[in-house]
């Protein structure tokens, strides 16, 4: 176990548990920013999981009292740190999943768009309120929520600053797995359990094709696809994969 003051970073069956501790509402100031990279900085598992100590929140959003009190410098710079540790956890190094129960909101529910997946308890609820303050979500919210529900869902949720129930998100897309309140941390570490098992530049390989699957062409998207096979065929997991399932036994993916 690695403790820091507001995140702390468990080890242990190959996968990571980052669990925020910030009372009362994991506001993600600077001090939850700084502990996320600490954690991503020792971090050597294949998968990761962000969960909350916090009753009632997985995080409540961007640090409101912290942006009261800058001026428009500090502004941006808060904002490139917020944004800049949002990019190191989605980034295809490893698998990162979201065990939300309770409230994500803002820059709460920035943080989970930016995990690989996430798993939603029954009694959480997700929204992007900024417009509210007179601002917008600016740490990925406008660019990751269409990408996952679609233009027309992306804005009614951002224009109504409305909360979106469980299950709700669970049918746009916004969250992957729904399961009862109080077991998205176990259902997390279930799923992460599971995923660590697999090979690692496999599980990379199809986040960047499908990534591609918004950005390119579909003709292009073949190709990418294609050479992405081909990568993993000849430098990757696929040799131990494939004599793994004709011998019969488990691969050993490292």
């Amino acid at each position: 176990m690695s403790d820091n003051a507001v995140v702390r970073r468990d080890a242990g069956d190959g996968i990571e548990v980052f669990t925020l501790r910030r009372a009362p509402a994991n506001a993600l100031g600077l001090p939850i920013i700084d502990g996320m990279n600490a954690a991503l900085d020792a971090s050597e598992a294949k998968v990761v999981v962000v969960s909350s100590e916090i009753p009632g929140f997985f995080a409540a959003g961007a640090d409101i009292k912290h942006m009261s009190a800058i001026d428009a410098k500090s502004f941006t710079e808060y904002g490139d740190r917020l944004r800049g540790v949002l990019d190191r956890l989605a980034s295809a190094d490893r698998i990162s999943i979201a065990a939300v129960d309770g409230l994500a909101l803002g820059g709460g529910l920035e943080l989970a768009m930016a995990c690989t997946l996430r798993v939603g308890s029954s009694s959480a609820k997700f929204g992007l309120p900024e417009v509210k303050l007179g601002l917008i979500p600016g740490a990925g919210g406008t660019q990751r929520l269409p990408r996952l529900v679609g233009r027309g869902r992306a804005l009614d949720i951002m224009l109504t600053a409305r909360q979106v129930p469980a299950e709700e998100a669970h049918a746009i897309g916004l969250i992957d797995r729904l399961v009862a309140a109080g077991t998205a941390e176990k259902a997390a570490l279930e799923l992460g359990r599971e995923l660590a098992r697999l090979s690692l530049p496999a599980q990379q390989a199809v986040i960047r094709t499908v990534d591609a699957a918004f950005d390119l062409p579909l003709e292009q998207g073949f190709r990418f696809e294609v050479a992405q096979e081909q990568e993993l065929f000849e430098s990757g997991e696929a040799r131990e994969g494939i004599t793994a399932f004709l011998e019969k036994r488990p691969p050993d993916f490292a």
